[in-house]
C-alpha cells in the first residue's frame, strides 16, 4: 500500500528540517566523516542481495545511427557503415564526449557482466538529448545485454527529456562531414527547415523527445513494471486492499496515472497555499518509480526534473516545449516547492523499508547535497559568478529537507564527476550522496554498490583506462585537424586543437588530454578572472614556488621595463598612480633570485629538487586542477606521488596573510607589487585544489548507516593532506 501523508503534516516537517539546516553551521552538519585509518572492506556480502552498478551520464551518441535522409547520411566506411559523429571540435569544447561514449558504455557493461553484476541504475542523461536516432540506439544495446540476464534502471535527467514535450526544432551544427568540416542537422520543425535553407539537412531524426515517447520506448528498464519483480509503484498507486499484482502495477504504470499539477509558483492541486496565486497550472508527468527486483532490495529511481511553466506557456497549447524552463539548474532545490507530492512519497518509501526491513538504494540524476567536497563557497570567492556551474549546488536547507525524508543511500549523477560527501541533521537522520562519474569524461568511471548487512554498504569505483575501440574515429578526426590547419577562415582558425589527442595509448589518456584541451578552449574562458587566467597559463609549478616566495616592492606596471624575469603583464590590470617610494624595475631580478633560494630549501625540505617542478607546465597545472575538479581523488592516482608530494609544497608555501590587493574600481590596480596577486589569489586557489583532492572517500569505501561514518577502503590512496 501506499500511504499519502497529509500536506500539513509534510509541510510541518519540512519546516523543521529547514530551520534546522538554517539554524546551524553547515560545516557541522556535512563533516561527518570517521577518522578511522583506511581499512580492507569486507568481502562476503549477503548473498541474498546482488550488488548493483551505477552508471550515470552515459550521453550516448548512435555514432553508427540512421540520421535517415537522403541529403546526409554521416561518414561512409569501409565496412558499410556511417559514421554519425560530431567533430572533435565540438567534443574538445563540451563537458563531455560524444562520440567515444559509445565504445565506453559497451566496456562498461561488458566489465560489470564479467564481475556477475547483473542489475545496472542508469541516473539520467543516458543519450545526448534524447532523439529518435539516440534512444533507438542505446535501447538496442540495453536489450542485448538484457538478453544476457542484465537488468537495467533507468532515472530521468535534464537531457532526457530536455523538455517535458518534444522539441521539433532542435538540432545540432556540428556533425563532421568526410572532408572534415561541420554540418548542420536539424529536426523538421526548426526555423530554418521551414525556411528551406539548403545548408541544413532536416530530419525528425533530431527531435528531443519528452517523456510520453521516452516512457513508452524505455519502458523495459524500470519505467515500466516487469512480471519478475517482486513489486513496483509509483507515487501515485494505491493498490486494492495493499495487495501488489502485476496487472495492478500495469495499470499504475499508464502515463495518465502518473501526473500532477505544477505551476510556476509551486505545485499545485491539494498542495496550493491558500491566499497564494498560481499561475501557468497545468499537468505534467513524474517518471519516478520503486521497484524490488529480488526479495529484500528496493530500487527507488527519482524523477528530480523539476520543468517550472515559463512565461511563455501558452493554456491553449500546454504541451508546447517552449513553456516550460529546462530542469538543469532546479534539481532538488525546487522540489521542496514543486514536487511536494513526491517528497511525501519518499518518506512514505522509506518508513515502509524500514518496518518491512528492506534495503534501499535511491538513485536520481541530482545530487542531493554541496557536490565540491564543501569548496563551493571558496570557489565562489575565487572564480567568476556563476563559474562550474555552482548555480546547481542543493542548499543545505534543501539537503536537510532531503535527509528529513529518512532517505539513506542516494547515487547521482549530472555533475559528471565523482565524489562522496554525507551529511546528519539533529535527529540523527544520516544522509549519503555517492556521486557516479559519468562515462565520457576523465575520470571515467562507474560504481558497484553491495550491501553487506543491514547498516553497512560497500561502494567501489570502477575506472575504465581500457576501451576497446576508443580510437576507432581518429581517421576521421584527422581529417577535419587537416582542413582546420589548412583553412585560413578566421572561424576555423579559432577551432584548431591539439592533435597530440590523436596520439592517446588508451581510454584513460585520450579522456586526460581531452580535459587539457577543455580546460585551454573553454574552461580558463569561462571560470577565471582575466589576470588569473594569464599567471595560470603562463606560469611553471618552479615559477609558482618561487613567486609565493617572492617580495618585492617592483610593481605590475614595471614588468615591461624588466620584462625576463617573469612571464606576467599588467594587461589585466586598472592603469593607478604610483606612490610612496619608487624602486627601479631591475631591482625584481634581486628580489626573485632572492625567492628562488627560499623556493629551494622549502622544496629541499621535502625531499624534493626546485628545477623537478618546472615539469608541471602551466597546461599541465590548470588540466590538472580541472581534473581534480571532476574526478577527486582519481585524478591524485593521474597525477603520481611525486607530483601530488610537489603541490603539496606549493599549498603550504604561500604567506599566512597575503597582502591586500588594490583595486580600481572592479579591477586590480596595475600598482600592486608583483608578487600580491599571485600570493593572494592562488593560496585560495590551491587551497581549493587541497580541499577537492583530500575529500571525503569516494573510489572504494564502505558506509556504516548506524555509526554514521564513511571508512576509506582504498590505503594505497594518495591525497593532499
Amino acid at each position: 500500500m501506499n500511504p499519502k501523508f497529509p500536506a500539513k503534516l509534510w509541510s510541518a516537517s519540512l519546516l523543521a528540517a529547514l530551520l534546522a539546516a538554517c539554524g546551524s553551521d553547515s560545516s557541522d552538519n556535512i563533516n561527518n566523516i570517521s577518522d578511522s585509518k583506511p581499512a580492507t572492506p569486507p568481502v562476503a556480502a549477503d548473498p541474498a542481495l546482488p550488488s548493483v552498478a551505477f552508471m550515470s551520464d552515459v550521453h550516448f551518441e548512435n555514432v553508427y545511427g540512421d540520421l535517415k535522409s537522403t541529403r546526409f547520411a554521416g561518414i561512409p566506411t569501409k565496412d558499410g557503415r556511417n559514421a554519425t559523429i560530431r567533430t572533435m571540435y565540438a567534443e574538445l569544447t563540451s563537458t563531455r564526449l560524444f562520440n567515444e561514449n559509445y565504445f565506453a558504455f559497451r566496456a562498461a557493461l561488458d566489465d560489470a557482466y564479467a564481475r556477475n553484476v547483473r542489475l545496472v541504475g542508469l541516473p539520467g542523461d543516458i543519450s545526448d538529448d534524447a532523439q529518435p536516432i539516440n534512444i533507438d540506439g542505446i535501447t538496442d544495446i540495453l536489450k542485448e545485454y538484457q538478453a544476457k540476464g542484465m537488468r537495467f534502471f533507468i532515472a530521468p535527467g535534464n537531457h532526457d527529456p530536455n523538455e517535458p514535450y518534444d522539441d521539433d526544432e532542435a538540432g545540432k551544427n556540428d556533425f563532421l562531414t568526410k572532408d572534415g568540416k561541420e554540418q548542420k542537422v536539424y529536426a523538421t520543425g526548426a526555423a530554418a527547415c521551414k525556411a528551406g535553407d539548403s545548408t541544413v539537412v532536416c530530419t525528425n531524426a533530431m527531435v528531443e523527445q519528452g517523456y510520453e515517447k521516452l516512457l513508452a520506448k524505455l519502458g523495459d528498464f524500470g519505467y515500466m513494471p516487469n512480471k519478475g519483480d517482486v513489486h513496483w509503484e509509483t507515487p501515485f498507486t494505491a493498490y486494492a486492499d495493499g495487495k501488489y499484482t502485476y496487472e495492478a502495477a500495469q495499470a499504475a504504470s499508464d502515463v495518465v496515472r502518473r501526473q500532477f499539477e505544477i505551476c510556476t509558483e509551486g505545485e499545485g492541486g491539494k498542495y496550493k497555499v491558500a491566499g497564494k496565486t498560481y499561475t501557468n497550472c497545468t499537468s505534467i508527468v513524474d517518471a519516478s518509480y520503486l521497484v524490488e527486483p529480488v526479495k529484500g532490495l528496493w530500487l527507488l529511481s527519482l524523477d528530480v526534473n523539476v520543468h517550472v511553466p515559463n512565461a511563455k506557456f501558452d493554456p491553449a497549447n500546454p504541451k508546447s516545449f517552449k513553456g516550460f524552463d529546462n530542469a538543469g539548474d532546479a534539481g532538488w532545490n525546487k522540489m521542496l516547492t514543486h514536487k511536494i507530492h513526491q517528497m511525501e512519497w519518499i518518506t512514505s518509501v522509506m518508513a515502509r523499508a524500514k518496518a518491512q526491513g528492506k534495503q534501499v538504494i535511491s538513485f536520481s540524476h541530482y545530487p542531493t547535497m554541496d557536490f565540491y567536497a564543501n569548496q563551493t563557497d571558496a570557489m565562489k570567492a575565487v572564480f567568476k559568478p556563476g563559474a562550474f556551474q555552482v548555480t546547481r549546488m542543493p542548499a543545505a536547507a534543501t539537503t536537510g529537507a532531503v535527509a528529513s525524508t529518512g532517505l539513506r543511500l542516494h547515487m547521482g549523477g549530472h555533475m559528471h564527476f565523482n565524489g562522496t560527501n554525507d551529511y546528519q541533521d539533529s535527529t540523527g537522520n544520516y544522509l549519503v550522496n555517492v556521486q557516479s562519474p559519468s562515462l565520457a569524461v576523465f575520470g571515467a568511471a562507474y560504481k558497484i554498490v553491495t550491501v553487506l548487512d543491514q547498516d553497512k554498504v560497500d561502494v567501489q569505483t570502477v575506472g575504465l583506462d581500457v576501451v576497446k575501440g576508443y580510437n576507432e574515429l581518429f581517421p576521421y578526426y584527422q581529417v577535419e585537424y587537416d582542413y582546420l590547419q589548412g583553412s585560413t577562415a578566421t572561424a576555423d582558425v579559432a577551432k584548431r586543437w591539439n592533435r597530440s589527442i590523436l596520439d592517446s595509448k588508451s581510454y584513460g589518456e585520450f579522456t586526460r588530454t581531452y580535459f587539457g584541451e577543455l580546460s585551454r578552449l573553454r574552461f580558463m574562458n569561462d571560470y577565471w578572472p582575466c589576470e588569473m587566467k594569464e599567471a595560470a597559463m603562463a606560469l611553471d609549478a618552479r615559477q609558482m614556488l618561487i613567486l609565493s616566495q617572492l617580495q618585492t616592492k617592483v610593481t605590475l606596471a614595471q614588468l615591461k621595463d624588466n620584462a625576463g624575469v617573469l612571464p606576467l603583464t599588467a594587461s589585466c590590470a586598472a592603469k593607478g598612480t604610483p606612490s610612496g617610494t619608487v624602486v627601479a624595475a631591475s631591482q625584481l631580478t634581486a628580489d626573485w633570485a632572492d625567492a628562488t633560494a627560499r623556493a629551494d630549501k622549502l622544496a629541499t625540505a621535502a625531499g624534493l629538487k626546485l628545477d623537478d617542478f618546472a615539469k608541471i607546465s602551466a597546461y599541465e597545472f590548470y588540466g590538472d586542477f580541472h581534473r581534480t575538479v571532476y574526478a577527486g581523488e582519481l585524478a591524485l592516482r593521474d597525477m603520481g606521488a611525486q607530483r601530488v608530494a610537489q603541490y603539496k609544497v606549493l599549498m603550504g608555501a604561500f604567506p599566512a596573510s597575503p597582502a591586500a590587493i588594490v583595486k580600481i574600481g572592479d579591477l586590480p590596480s596595475d600598482q600592486n607589487p608583483v608578487n600580491v596577486l599571485f600570493q593572494n589569489q592562488f593560496k585560495q586557489v590551491f587551497a581549493i585544489l587541497k580541499g577537492l583532492g583530500s575529500a571525503k572517500p569516494s573510489d572504494r569505501f564502505t558506509i556504516d548507516f548506524k555509526a554514521k561514518t564513511l571508512t576509506n577502503a582504498n590505503a594505497g590512496g594518495l591525497s593532499f593532506n
